[in-house]
């Protein structure tokens, strides 16, 4: 069954912060991963193109590595939000959080033939960074387990 992410936050940010390759939804030649929350977790669904094969049937690793750094991003802006009171779709301009480090650890080779599924589960580390642990799942089998420091992006950021 295909899964879908009906509130993501990615769909909250402004147009100024909304081309990334990974999930920004202006970027045309992008992913457009989606992250949304399921519960206390948060999740990103994503189906695999047959370009992003490494070797014939399975998923290129630097796709994976790419699906947990936005996955984590995504989920640290939900916790935040959520935080100061809001939810993806209340209309408030969600905060924005830059990757400070990824790991990434493949415990199994990734099938590309099926629909991926990042499940991550946040901890606030401190008031303007958050730790964000990933599991990668293809059907009901984890393929790879990541973890994201993200960092709130400044006001600076971007502006010349």
């Amino acid at each position: 069954m295909i899964q879908v992410i009906e509130n993501a936050i990615q769909d909250e940010y402004p147009d100024d912060f909304s081309h990334c390759y990974g999930c920004g939804r202006l970027n045309e030649s992008g992913h457009h991963f989606r992250t949304g929350w399921l519960g206390d977790e948060t999740v990103t669904i994503y189906t695999p193109r047959p370009e992003h094969t490494a070797i014939p049937g399975f998923v290129y690793g630097g796709l994976i590595a790419s699906l947990i750094d936005c996955h984590g991003t995504g989920s640290a802006s939900l916790a935040l939000h959520r935080k100061n009171g809001y939810e993806p779709g209340d209309g408030a301009e969600p905060p924005r959080f830059v990757t400070a480090s990824l790991e990434v650890k493949f415990v199994k080779p990734t099938p590309n033939d099926v629909q991926l599924k990042a499940v991550g589960k946040v901890e606030e580390i401190h008031p303007k960074k958050f730790k964000i642990h990933t599991e990668v799942y293809a059907g009901d089998i984890c393929c790879v387990k990541g973890e994201v420091a993200a960092a709130l992006m400044p006001d600076t950021f971007g502006k010349q």
